[in-house]
């Protein structure tokens, strides 16, 4: 019998002009991006956050700390990449993500297959395991005030057979 895990990660990054805007590793035309250490992909960040939590395997931050400059700027794919990794070697496998991104422009919908092809690309999964929904926080709080954006994300390891 397999073993499922479920994992939970949410992720929030101010909003700044300057960098680029990038979303589940794509980059959405906008008058601002998101600021970070790395790119600031918040809905990478979430996603991989669920999947080192479904496999206990601890956080971004322990793996990718923002005090080491060799994540400066880095493409957050490769954090998702090294987290499904450690999950496949710990014995799991990736059976589905489901994600949200919380903002409140640019309107992001026109993006959302090409931001499910990258993230299932890169997590080697059929696009039609990969959900990923946007929402506004309809102007309340920061993300509503345009101060910031957040994502949520929940995945489902299960164990290899």
């Amino acid at each position: 019998m397999n073993e499922f895990r479920t994992g939970l990660g949410w992720d929030n990054h101010r909003i700044a002009a300057g960098p680029a805007l990038i979303l589940g590793g794509v980059t959405i035309p906008s008058e601002f991006g998101l600021e970070g250490h790395s790119d600031a992909d918040v809905l990478t960040h979430a996603i991989t956050d669920a999947i080192l939590g479904a496999a206990a395997l601890g956080d971004i931050g322990m793996h990718f700390p923002d005090s080491d400059p060799r994540w400066k700027g880095a493409d957050s794919l490769q954090f998702l990449k090294h987290a499904l990794d450690l999950a496949r070697q710990a014995g799991f496998e990736l059976v589905n993500v489901d994600s949200t991104v919380i903002l409140e422009r640019p309107r992001l919908k026109d993006y959302r297959g090409a931001i499910r092809e990258t993230l299932a690309a890169t997590l080697g999964l059929p696009v039609d395991r990969v959900s990923v929904k946007f929402k506004t926080a309809e102007r309340v709080g920061p993300v509503g005030e345009g101060k910031s954006a957040e994502a949520q994300a929940v995945v489902t390891l299960a164990t290899r057979r």
